[in-house]
C-alpha cells in the first residue's frame, strides 16, 4: 500500500527526520530508492524502513563521535549509500555537506576549498572508497584532521540503535556548496524549514503523487539531483530509480530505456541532457521502449534552448513522447533549488523577441527575422513565493516586459552562506526602494517577466560560465590556461562563453602571449597545451583559443578584464590575434 496520493506529505512535518519516520511508518515495505548498473540493470534496493534502520544506526554512530552542529563531508558515489549517510546526519544533528569525489588526476578541485571553508570534523563513505579503489582519498584530506566512517558497516556492538532527539524547522540540515570549481566556494545553508517548504513548492508545481516514479542521473552532491529527485520522491512517498552519472554521459539512451522500462512519470536535468539523447539517438536502441508514461520531463539548472526542446520531441516522438511533456524550469541553490516552473501538461512557453530590444533591456517583438531571438519561459513563482524584476542600479520595480535582475522572496530561501556576512548581504539582503518590508534574493540573472507571470530569462549578471548544467569561473579557467606554459602572460587572459551551433553555451579563450615569447612561439603547440590543460582541469573542451598580441586584451583603467568587452571583440573579429 502507498500513501494517499492527495497528501503525500503530512503539513505538520518539521524536519526531514519527521518526513523519513513517516515513510518508514506508512510505507515501511515500498521500495524508495533503485540503483542500476551502467548498463541499467537493477543492482540493488531499498524500502523505506530499511532506510531508516540504516541511517538511525548510522546516526547512533555519529553522534558518538561528534556533537549536533558539527560537519560531515559525503563522500558516496553510489546513491543509497548517500541517502543512507545524509539521514544519518540528519537524525543526529549533524550539518551534512554533500562533495564530488575529487577526480584522481586533478591537482585542483572545489574539495580543498570547501574543507577549509566549513571545517567538516567527520567524512562518510563507502568503505570500498576509503580503503580500496580509492586508497588515496583519506591522503587527499589528511589536512583537514577528519575521522573517516564507513556508511555500509555495522556498529561494532551490535547494539540496537537509539532514537536521538529530532532537530527544530530551523536547525541546519545541509551546507550546499554552489557547483563550479572556485578557489572561494560558497555554502549555502539550508534549514530543515527552507527544504520542506521547496519539497511542498515542488510538489504542488509538479504534480506529483506517490505514483510519479523517478529516473535520475543527475548527480546527488548537486541541488537538483539531491532535492528535485532523490528527497522530492521521498516527499511523495514514490520510488527513485537511480544511475551513476557517468553512465549517463557515455550511454544517455540507458537514461530513456529506464524511463521506459520503468514507467516512470518524471525525470530531467540540464538542458545540454537532451541535446546529448539526442546525439547518440539510434532506432535499434530504443526498439520497444515506451515513453508515452513520461509525463513531466523538467530542465533547468542551464538556460533551456528552444531548439533543443523542439529537436527531443521530434526525435523520441515514435517512441510516445508528447511534446507537452517537456518542463522548462529556473532554481538556484540560494533558493533551496527551484524559483519558477509551469504547469504538468502544459508544455513551454516560448516567445520570439528583438535582439536590438534585448540588449536595451526591453521584450519587444522583432523588427525583422534577423532580429529574432527564441526564448523559452521558465514558469511563474511558486505558491507561497514572489519574484520581482528589479533595477538593480535605483532597486526599482520595473514593470512587465522590462528586463532587470530577477529578485526572490519567500520561505525556500536560504538564510545565506555558511561563514560568509559579506558575501551573505550583497545576496539574500535586497531591499526594493519602495519601503516594502522584508528582503530580497538578489539573483544575479538578468530577465523578464510578461503580462500573466511568465518569467523569461535573458541572462547573467554574474560572469559564472553555464556549460553541460556545471557552473565555471572564468578566474579559475584563465589561471589554468596561464599556469600551462611560461609564455602566456599572467592576468592577460579571459574566459567567457558564447552559443554555439546547436544552441548550447561554448568556452572561448582569449589569451597574451608574453613580450619576450611573441616572436618564437610555436602557436599550435601552445593551443594544444590550453586545449589539454582546460579538458584535464575543467573537463570541457573550448571552441576556440586565440592567442593575443601583447596589450590586447581590453582592461579597465584599474587594469581589471573586460570579459563583456573581450566577448564582444571576438564576436567581431576585431581581436588582435597573433
Amino acid at each position: 500500500m502507498t500513501a494517499d496520493c492527495g497528501d503525500p506529505a503530512p503539513a505538520a512535518l518539521r524536519s526531514l527526520v519527521d518526513l523519513i519516520r513517516h515513510r518508514a511508518a506508512t510505507q515501511p515495505h515500498d521500495c524508495a530508492y533503485t540503483l542500476l548498473s551502467d548498463r541499467g540493470r537493477a543492482e540493488g534496493s531499498i524500502t523505506f524502513a530499511e532506510l531508516a534502520g540504516r541511517a538511525t544506526a548510522l546516526a547512533g554512530r555519529l553522534a558518538a563521535r561528534a556533537p549536533p552542529g558539527e560537519r560531515a563531508l559525503l563522500l558516496c558515489p553510489g546513491g543509497i549509500d548517500f541517502m543512507v549517510a545524509l539521514f544519518g546526519c540528519l537524525l543526529a544533528r549533524i550539518i551534512a555537506v554533500p562533495l564530488m569525489l575529487p577526480r584522481r588526476q586533478s591537482g585542483r578541485d572545489a574539495s580543498a576549498g570547501i574543507v577549509a571553508d566549513c571545517a567538516p570534523r567527520l567524512a562518510l563513505a563507502p568503505g570500498a572508497v576509503i580503503e580500496g579503489r580509492r586508497g588515496e582519498l583519506a591522503e587527499r584530506f589528511a589536512a583537514g584532521g577528519l575521522e573517516w566512517l564507513a556508511v555500509d558497516e555495522a556498529a561494532a556492538d551490535g547494539a540496537p540503535p537509539r532514537l536521538l532527539p529530532a532537530p527544530a524547522e530551523d536547525d541546519i540540515a545541509l551546507l550546499q556548496y554552489t557547483s563550479g570549481s572556485t578557489s572561494a566556494p560558497r555554502g549555502v545553508v539550508l534549514s530543515h524549514a527552507n527544504l520542506l517548504a521547496n519539497l511542498a513548492m515542488i510538489r504542488r508545481a509538479f504534480g506529483n503523487t506517490a505514483r510519479s516514479t523517478y529516473v535520475s542521473w543527475v548527480p546527488l552532491y548537486h541541488d537538483m539531483g539531491l532535492i528535485v529527485n532523490v528527497l522530492q520522491s521521498l516527499f511523495v512517498g514514490s520510488r527513485c530509480v537511480l544511475m551513476a552519472p557517468v553512465a549517463f554521459i557515455q550511454r544517455p539512451l540507458v537514461w530513456l530505456r529506464a524511463i521506459g522500462e520503468y514507467r516512470a512519470e518524471v525525470a530531467g536535468g540540464p538542458n545540454f541532457a537532451y541535446d546529448l539523447c539526442v546525439e547518440r539517438y539510434r532506432p535499434e536502441q530504443m526498439a520497444g521502449i515506451d515513453l508515452s508514461g513520461w509525463r513531466l520531463a523538467f530542465n533547468g539548472a542551464e538556460p533551456v534552448r528552444a531548439e533543443t526542446l523542439r529537436r527531443f520531441a521530434a526525435t523520441f516522438a515514435p517512441h510516445g513522447f508528447a511534446p507537452a511533456a517537456l518542463y522548462p524550469a529556473y532554481g538556484m541553490a540560494e533558493a533551496t533549488v527551484l524559483v519558477s516552473a509551469g504547469r504538468r501538461g502544459a508544455g513551454p512557453a516560448l516567445r520570439r523577441v528583438s535582439r536590438d530590444g534585448l540588449q536595451h533591456h526591453r521584450a519587444a517583438a522583432p523588427r525583422e527575422a534577423g532580429d529574432a531571438q527564441a526564448l523559452v519561459g521558465c514558469g511563474r513563482a511558486l505558491e507561497g513565493e514572489r519574484i520581482a524584476i528589479v533595477d538593480p542600479a535605483s532597486r526599482k520595480r520595473l514593470d512587465p516586459e522590462a528586463v532587470g535582475e530577477i529578485w526572490v522572496a519567500g520561505p525556500n530561501i536560504a538564510r545565506g552562506y555558511w561563514r560568509n556576512a559579506t558575501a551573505g548581504d550583497d545576496v539574500f539582503g535586497g531591499r526594493l526602494d519602495d519601503g516594502e518590508e522584508g528582503e530580497w534574493l538578489r539573483t544575479g540573472d538578468l530577465g523578464f517577466l510578461d503580462a500573466a507571470g511568465e518569467l523569461f530569462i535573458t541572462g547573467r549578471i554574474k560572469e559564472v560560465i553555464i556549460i553541460r548544467g556545471a557552473n565555471h569561473y572564468p578566474q579559475d579557467i584563465e589561471d589554468t590556461v596561464q599556469r600551462c606554459h611560461p609564455a602566456l602572460r599572467r592576468h592577460g587572459g579571459a574566459a567567457f562563453a558564447v552559443t554555439g551551433n546547436g544552441a548550447a553555451e561554448e568556452l572561448v579563450v582569449v589569451q597574451e602571449i608574453e613580450r619576450t615569447h611573441r616572436n618564437r612561439v610555436d602557436a599550435g603547440e601552445i593551443t594544444g597545451r590550453i586545449r589539454e590543460a582546460i579538458v584535464n582541469e575543467h573537463e570541457i573542451a573550448p571552441r576556440d583559443i586565440a592567442l593575443l598580441r601583447p596589450g590586447a586584451l581590453p582592461k579597465t583603467t584599474s587594469g581589471k578584464i573586460q570579459r563583456s568587452l573581450s566577448r564582444q571583440l571576438w564576436l567581431d573579429g576585431a581581436l588582435q590575434r597573433l
